[in-house]
């Protein structure tokens, strides 16, 4: 379970201070489906790396699964963040230089996991997300809704038991996004607890629960 306490984040400009999360009070429950929305400059991204553990707070505290993890070592963060969080991107965030299938296993060569092991699950994932044929193109020879494919393979590969999704598709035409929405969705379903940010009412109104931030603020939390 997520459990946020008070969460401040402040971003300094000049001698102004910016409150992009001002005292944030929020619980998710293993296994849910939360878009969290609002206009731009709302909070909504900060929120997402500070639930991801890619930003620290000023203040508050974030207990994650019974453990308080707003003061642990960037190692021991880093370590949670393997093991329990997968992240998508809208810019999909993969390295240029390596195959669909190098990026998709290295979650799992930061890991240890041995050689062989890795390959199989690999394979297995290429498999899973229709990419088998894709395996051995770099990025730039994919489309966008292949390139997303990968990166949602890549952050499912070590079996998170939470994914967060920026604006997942905000660089994908209609029906692509639509498509890999359904993806993230089927993962859902197995009880991964699914956190995405969008603008976009109509996947927003997917998700089984809105959040409505609004300078740093949580104005609405309601069930859909």
């Amino acid at each position: 379970m997520i459990e946020l306490t008070s969460i401040t984040r402040i971003f300094h400009m000049g001698e102004q201070s910016i409150y992009a999360l001002n005292h944030i009070d929020l619980e998710i429950q293993d296994g849910e489906y939360v878009a969290i929305m609002g206009p731009s400059g709302s909070g909504k991204s900060t929120l997402l790396n500070v639930i991801g553990l890619l930003d620290k707070p000023d203040d508050g505290s974030y207990r994650l699964d019974g453990k308080t993890v707003t003061d642990l070592s960037e190692a021991e963060q880093a370590q949670i963040r393997r093991e329990k969080i997968g992240f998508v991107f809208q810019s999909f965030h993969l390295v240029p230089r390596l195959t669909a299938a190098e990026n998709i296993e290295l979650p799992l060569i930061l890991s240890g996991l041995a050689a062989a092991e890795r390959k199989q699950r690999v394979n297995d994932t290429l498999r899973a997300f229709d990419l088998s044929d894709r395996a051995a193109h770099r990025p730039s020879e994919l489309s966008g809704g292949q390139r997303q494919r990968v990166a949602i393979a890549r952050a499912t590969i070590m079996q998170p038991t939470a994914i967060l999704a920026d604006e997942p598709t905000g660089n994908l035409d209609h029906q692509i996004g639509v498509e890999v929405i359904a993806l993230l969705e089927n993962l859902h379903q197995t009880g991964t607890t699914l956190i995405v940010v969008t603008h976009d009412r109509e996947l927003g109104d997917r998700a089984h629960r809105q959040l409505m931030l609004r300078d740093g603020k949580i104005m609405t939390d309601k069930k859909t």
